[in-house]
């Protein structure tokens, strides 16, 4: 075996799920302790949020629920992460609501159940580490575009508006929310505010306290008890039923499949970047590392099972992973029992829920919204780099009036064509005196050519051509116009590429056709000091001794090319 198969990690090292590394570490019952204790901790930041996520995204809030209960409990059980919690995400609040609004809800769980397989193959595929290639302008404008959206989302809630029917796209949305504002309800609008205000006062002075929690308790207990004349989850849904329901398949024909592949595939792309960054940002809080692929198939696993018992889709979430970390968890118990939690809630005070005002969950998306804007970065990358903001104004404004997964395409396709143009504007290509790089004296040169005018008359001859950067295609254009203004007088070429980092099919053809235009008039042409990994590439496609002659260091090359010349002259 060689030195590079040795390096290359193997399936297992792959796949295997970060709960048995963390028992074969060694689990004991102070882990236990720590982690029963963050996954409750998870469980009572995750009860109000998977109930008001669902209801944002159009679905009864007993299938946030059960999202979180199945998916979470999968996430954490098979994942590639320490500390990664599943469930259902605020980012998929537009594209699951589109998905029941187009397809109704059996549409929404086949599109998910797909959204699982492609998952699953993905990370099996180990494509994963590929996911962080997407730019951080595009990170951070996606999630201020999403972010808009869900706030827009909560307005009829947060005011109490009477309204049939709610337009999907933005500005019909706001247009009809407009019509409905002589329909708004003080109380609702006063319920919304003391949510919003009683989580902001408790993140302040108690951090510490589960401030959604408490102020959705207080609002349930207010309206239980002094009879608030508000919409509640019991007089719109009818209440949260009191265990999971019995798992079984969505109806699954071809021509719903087909209908349902572009919600699907849409799930797959977000589902991999929230999953994976969300892992990311737990690595950075706690030193470790996540197993990409490893995740992606656990996320796949949750995605399967979550429509079986009629959840909606699974990801992993930055904010309750975050959570997971400073509660002090130890490994993927913690999620495990945050969704033991969960289920304990729905079996035993599910009648509770009836009684949270609608209003009260707006207030906490609303919060969770605002906290969703990364507010200083997307400043920053307004003012740094007019590159940066491009992309960042594209890729928000596409997710807030066109589409996500759109927004997010069309952002990295931007982004590449950037750092193209950023990378062929540093390529560098200059002529040097043939002498330059030989650390030999003049009377030394002079005695190995025979005398000085001929060593100056073979030095005439001879161009030393420096090429540093990224070889690629956009750089070609920029090398062919310095060897046109060279032109046709050398006998012999001499490029050094030991500056070249990058050496693409673009630029070995931009080599080929000058070691071709040199053959056709007797000149040569040397390559110098090519790395490995460029020389692998020349040597890949084609080129060998008898077009170009390859040497170590440009003295050696120039020395080749002057006894050439001198030779060739009568």
């Amino acid at each position: 075996m060689n030195a590079a198969s040795a390096a290359k990690p193997g399936f297992r090292e792959l796949y295997t799920p970060k709960i048995f590394t963390v028992l074969k570490q060694g689990y004991g019952l102070s882990s236990l302790r720590a982690d029963a204790l963050s996954g409750l901790t998870v469980a009572i930041v995750a009860l109000p949020l998977s109930m008001a996520i669902a209801i944002a995204s159009g679905v009864t809030p007993d299938r946030g629920l059960y999202t979180s209960i199945v998916g979470g409990f999968i996430v954490s059980a098979f994942g590639g992460s320490r500390f990664q919690i599943g469930g259902p995400a605020g980012a998929f609040i537009v594209l699951v609501a589109a998905a029941v609004a187009q397809h109704g809800v059996d549409g929404l769980l086949l599109a998910t159940l797909l959204s699982g397989l492609m998952l699953a193959a993905i990370g099996l595929l180990r494509l994963g580490t590929f996911i962080k290639y997407i730019p951080y302008p595009v990170t951070v404008g996606f999630t201020a575009g999403i972010a808009i959206i869900i706030f827009a989302s909560q307005i009829r809630d947060l005011l109490g508006l009477r309204l049939e029917h709610e337009p999907g796209p933005l500005l019909p949305k706001l247009q009809a929310l407009s019509a409905a504002l002589p329909t708004a309800s003080p109380m609702a609008i006063l319920v919304a505010a003391i949510t919003i205000g009683v989580i902001a006062i408790l993140r302040r002075y108690r951090p510490h306290w589960p401030s959604m929690l408490v102020a959705v308790a207080a609002a349930a207990a207010s309206a239980a008890w002094f009879g608030l004349p508000v919409a509640t989850i019991g007089t719109q849904f009818g209440g949260i039923p009191q265990s999971l329901p019995v798992p079984q398949l969505p109806e699954i024909t071809y021509a719903k499949v087909l209908a349902v592949l572009p919600n699907a595939l849409s799930f797959t792309l977000l589902g991999c970047i929230e999953s994976l960054l969300s892992a990311v940002v737990a690595d950075s809080m706690t030193g470790r590392r996540h197993r990409s692929n490893c995740e992606l198939v656990a996320q796949g696993l949750a995605n399967i099972a979550s429509p079986l018992f009629g959840g909606i889709c699974v990801t992993g979430n930055i904010a309750r992973t975050a959570t997971n970390v400073r509660a002090g968890a130890r490994g993927p118990i913690s999620g495990m029992l945050h969704a033991v939690f969960l289920l304990l809630f729905v079996l035993v005070a599910a009648p509770a829920a009836s009684y949270i005002p609608l209003a009260a969950l707006a207030g906490v998306l609303t919060v969770v919204s605002w906290n969703m804007v990364e507010k200083h970065a997307f400043a920053r990358l307004l003012r740094v780099s007019w590159g940066d903001a491009a992309v960042l104004l594209v890729t928000f404004l596409l997710v807030i009036f066109r589409d996500l997964s759109e927004g997010i395409l069309i952002g990295f396709a931007l982004s590449a064509f950037l750092f193209m143009h950023r990378m062929a504007r540093i390529v560098a290509v200059e002529q040097v005196s043939p002498w330059a790089e030989d650390d030999r004296s003049d009377d030394a040169a002079d005695d190995a050519a025979g005398d000085a005018e001929s060593a100056a008359a073979a030095a005439s001859d001879i161009a030393v051509i420096r090429v540093t950067g990224a070889f690629f295609f956009g750089a070609t254009s920029a090398v062919e116009a310095a060897l046109d203004r060279i032109g046709d007088r050398p006998k012999a070429y001499v490029i050094d590429l030991s500056a070249v980092s990058l050496l693409d099919s673009s630029g070995v053809a931009t080599i080929e056709d000058l070691a071709r235009k040199a053959r056709r008039r007797g000149a040569a042409v040397y390559l110098v000091a090519a790395t490995r990994a460029v020389r692998h590439t020349l040597l890949r496609h084609g080129i060998r001794e008898t077009e170009a002659r390859f040497r170590k260091d440009v003295g050696s090359a120039v020395e080749s090319a002057r006894l050439a010349v001198c030779a060739a002259r009568p």
